[in-house]
């Protein structure tokens, strides 16, 4: 099927950086008190084994500037969004952040604004913007937004760790969103949904199964209304970069839209797991460096998110 007609929005090449220290997942969820059961259930069948931390003496800030600045390549960005899931984070509350930011990003008159109260998907959310930011009268070719993602989750081990789903870390992710010329990920369309029954971050047990149901059939039908945004079919999409939770979840995922399963790039979880909003970039970026990526591909982005809420983003690879 042909894809629908442009946008005119791309994606440039996604920075990561990820701090000096990995840490097993069974260590952290030890240090939070939970039973070892259950971080048996992490390791063997989520597949999480490793989360990175910052090691002592790195600051989280310093991340954001290495990752924000090779995404902007020695270039200019009018607006900066920060997409984060972490609503207290310890940089934040020395005050002067955004301007921090702007300065050593070298956009001192720059919008610069956070992302938040939409959990894990702020991220894909922040291209959404962009996009429409992009699209607004009078917008210069020449116009980029630049999307920072990730949170400090060490500083506070308890909030890492979502009980029976996953264990956050602390890696970033950039990327410029750019206008009409020729970018690295062209936009092709994109979907997003949410079910506020489950607006609280603590579920009694019953809630728990139905939320796990929720996330199953709402990834399935924001996936799949993306593709057709896109003006595509599933068996037009190559790759699906997934929110790294856990590999059982996205074997689901692959039987019920009839992705085959070695298309969907979970090989993160074992060596990374859960970065919060930056994971399906991550993905993407991870596929990018190992070469699986060619000219032409389509790639589903995928995030979900206590809350609940899901946002799915459908990009081509284009030539470099």
């Amino acid at each position: 099927m042909t894809a629908a007609v442009s946008t005119g929005v791309g994606l440039e090449r996604v920075a990561v950086r990820l701090p000096g220290r990995v840490e097993k997942v069974t260590d952290i969820m030890r240090r939070t008190g939970h039973d070892p059961a259950e971080s048996r259930l992490f390791k063997t069948l989520f597949g999480l084994r490793h989360s990175p931390s910052l090691a002592p003496g790195e600051q989280w800030e310093d991340l954001l500037t290495a990752a924000g600045r090779e995404a902007l390549g020695g270039g200019h960005a009018s607006l900066v969004l920060y997409g984060h899931t972490l609503l207290t984070q310890e940089f934040a509350l020395r005050g002067g952040f955004a301007d921090r930011m702007r300065a050593r990003l070298g956009l001192p008159g720059s919008r610069f604004f956070g992302l938040s109260h939409i959990n894990c998907v702020s991220v894909l959310r922040g291209v959404e913007i962009a996009r429409r930011y992009l699209r607004r009268p009078g917008v210069s070719p020449d116009d980029r937004v630049l999307i920072l993602g990730g949170d400090h989750a060490s500083v506070h081990d308890a909030s890492r760790v979502m009980p029976g789903m996953a264990v956050g870390g602390d890696g970033v992710i950039a990327v410029a969103v750019r206008p009409r010329g020729r970018a690295r990920y062209r936009y092709l369309g994109g979907a997003a949904s949410r079910d506020a029954r489950f607006h609280r971050k603590d579920l009694s047990a019953d809630r728990a199964v139905l939320f796990s149901q929720v996330c199953r059939e709402q990834a399935v039908d924001t996936a799949l209304r993306a593709v057709r945004d896109a003006g595509l079919t599933p068996a037009d999409i190559d790759w699906v970069m997934p929110h790294l939770s856990n590999r059982m979840f996205w074997s689901t995922f692959g039987r019920l839209t009839g992705i085959p399963r070695d298309r969907i790039c979970t090989d993160l979880i074992p060596e990374r797991g859960h970065n919060f909003g930056g994971d399906a970039l991550m993905a993407l970026e991870h596929a990018e460096s190992t070469g699986r990526l060619r000219p032409g591909h389509r790639c589903v982005l995928l995030s979900l998110a206590l809350g609940a809420y899901f946002q799915a983003v459908i990009v081509e690879v284009e030539e470099d």
